[in-house]
């Protein structure tokens, strides 16, 4: 099978700044453009070089030539957000559109997970744990594309949000993006070209995994993945569309797959306020340094964590999250949790309004400046007076959604001595990998 191109969206602004390197053309006007270049939005069209036009493309003229972007931004809304210039390999393609100029990378699928292994994982990360992660990202990737297809075909309906007058329940997922196939944030993959080192390990890990994917029946897993899912994975269901994925199914993040029922309030306190034993239940610095890049380093309880807040604080920030006015907060209550203790549907009671949000992402925005390392937690309310709280805990697990490969127990893993088959078959399921981007040679 011809090796597929993939489309990345790494930003969109009003004014774009970038660097050619080498030899590059570009494709609407024929020109050749070299070093430093500025396009400008203007009327929803692209001002370059004193023309405007609806869309221009620059194509490299060897493949050593490359682009350098000025203020990426990464991390968005998160909380080590920051900006950074960034190198990328490929075509450098701008579409103007009614937000901006959009900027999109042309490039090979396996060129691009060069780069997503290289900015998902540290330099330190072992070879099987890096080829675990190479098939799941392929696999991710091309499951998305072929959900684009039949989503486009109209044989498939696809409504990210339901609400009403009592509740609003939202998730967000790629099918956002509409330009391109997928974004270079975490919202879909960390795409950061060849900013970052590219080790000849993880040359060697592409090269050795060409094609490799896992496939369930006919169809290509869509194979998540999150920092940390806090001793428990979560279903595919909980977070996204209700729709089961038979390989991504709730397990214990170790050799025995006991776990309590962490849908019940009890079980999910008990277990929150515990430190059960799971291969993500580590503070071995050297094993968590294969998977937190510098910035994410910055994150050190994550496997269980806390937040507080007090009554004025957690008000203000709900109001301005959601955009509703609760007045005071008096309870948040875990409606529905999913089988990781992740909650997907929260009760916000005010002494004025009473509301219930989902799912999980949802909550973590709404509850966070940026957003909660996980929806599983557990609330204690202190201090209240008459019957007016003025301190929330937040006590929680895990970081992210928690659905399908946990990064920091297949880092373990890896350590152990698993290869990367084995810490496949225990994060998905049911699933088989297959060669050749699962077609039959």
């Amino acid at each position: 099978m011809t090796e597929p191109i993939v489309q990345v969206g790494i930003l969109t602004g009003k004014e774009i700044r970038f660097r050619l390197n080498g030899s590059w053309k570009e494709a609407v006007t024929g020109n050749i453009s070299q070093a430093e270049q500025v396009v400008s939005w203007v009327n929803n069209r692209i001002l370059f070089d004193g023309n405007f036009y609806g869309e221009l493309m620059f194509i490299p003229g060897n493949d050593a030539s490359s682009f350098t972007l000025h203020q990426v931004t990464i991390g968005v809304d998160f909380h080590w957000e920051r900006q950074e210039d960034q190198t990328f390999r490929g075509a450098l393609r701008l579409l103007g559109t009614e937000n901006g100029i959009v900027v999109i990378n042309r490039i090979q699928i396996e060129d691009y997970l060069t780069s997503v292994i290289s900015s998902e994982m540290s330099a330190t990360a072992s070879k099987e744990f890096l080829k675990a992660h190479a098939v799941i990202s392929r696999s991710w990737l091309l499951a998305q594309l072929d959900k684009t297809h039949r989503l486009a075909s109209g044989n498939e309906q696809y409504t990210p949000c339901y609400s009403g007058d009592q509740e609003l329940i939202r998730w967000y997922d790629r099918e956002d993006h509409t330009l391109f196939d997928v974004c270079a944030d975490d919202h879909c993959q960390r795409y950061q070209g060849i900013t970052r080192t590219t080790r000849p390990l993880v040359k060697e890990v592409i090269r050795e995994t060409a094609g490799e994917i896992m496939v369930y029946g006919d169809r290509i897993c869509d194979t998540r993945f999150s920092k940390c899912c806090g001793g428990v994975t979560e279903e595919f269901e909980t977070c996204w569309e209700p729709v089961h994925h038979p390989y991504l199914v709730a397990l214990q993040d170790g050799v025995d797959n006991e776990f309590p029922d962490l849908t019940q309030e009890k079980e999910a306190i008990r277990w929150i306020h515990s430190s059960p034993d799971a291969f993500c239940n580590t503070r071995d610095k050297t094993i968590l340094s294969q998977v937190l890049n510098k910035y994410d380093q910055e994150t050190t309880d994550f496997f269980r964590w806390t937040k507080q807040y007090s009554q004025q604080e957690l008000a203000e920030l709900i109001c301005r999250k959601s955009e509703l006015d609760f007045g005071q907060i008096l309870e948040l209550i875990p409606v529905k949790r999913g089988p990781s203790g992740r909650i997907e549907k929260l009760t916000i009671v005010g002494t004025t309004f009473t509301y219930t949000i989902g799912k999980e992402l949802e909550i973590r925005r709404i509850l966070s400046e940026s957003h909660l390392y996980s929806s599983a937690f557990v609330v204690e309310k202190r201090e209240i007076k008459k019957g007016i709280p003025q301190q929330f805990i937040l006590t929680g697990a895990g970081w992210g959604h928690g659905v399908g490969l946990c990064q920091i127990g297949a880092a373990v893993m890896g350590s152990r001595g698993y290869n990367y088959r084995e810490i496949l078959t225990h994060y998905f399921r049911n699933a088989t990998i297959k060669g050749n981007y699962g077609n039959t040679p």
